[in-house]
């Protein structure tokens, strides 16, 4: 029997299934040219990702599996105190499912994607997922 501990499952509510097929439609320019890009790299051939995944009560705006690694790409209207509130609380929840959250801003995807992507790639590269924040 191997010695590793199996990740959790995690929750998923059915109610999210529409809502997250109708997000992959609707996706935002920044989620397009960060999706778009991130299927140019080399760890996308050997790492599946999703894109808006239900995950509880949520929907993430990218999560990779392997890694438990949570990618959300947050608009102007985050950076607002209402919403700064449920990222923190979305946050909160995520990681206690074991999962690392990444999270960048639109204008940091659409002025250097290619530093988003060195950072995940970096990260992958080491075979696990980042260390949250201190």
């Amino acid at each position: 029997m191997s010695s590793k501990k199996r990740p959790r499952k995690l929750p998923y509510s059915t109610l999210l299934k529409e809502r997250s097929r109708k997000l992959r439609l609707q996706s935002t320019p920044a989620e397009k040219h960060f999706w778009n890009n991130l299927r140019k790299m080399p760890f996308y051939q050997s790492t599946t990702f999703n894109r808006q995944k239900p995950i509880g009560d949520y929907i993430v705006d990218f999560y990779c599996h392997k890694f438990r690694m949570a990618i959300e790409i947050d608009g102007d209207s985050h950076g607002q105190s209402p919403n700064q509130n449920n990222d923190i609380e979305r946050t909160k929840f995520l990681e206690a499912q074991g999962l690392t959250v990444l999270r960048f801003t639109n204008r940091e995807v659409e002025d250097n994607v290619e530093a988003v992507m060195v950072k995940i790639e970096k990260l992958i590269g080491k075979g696990k997922s980042p260390q949250p924040p201190s």
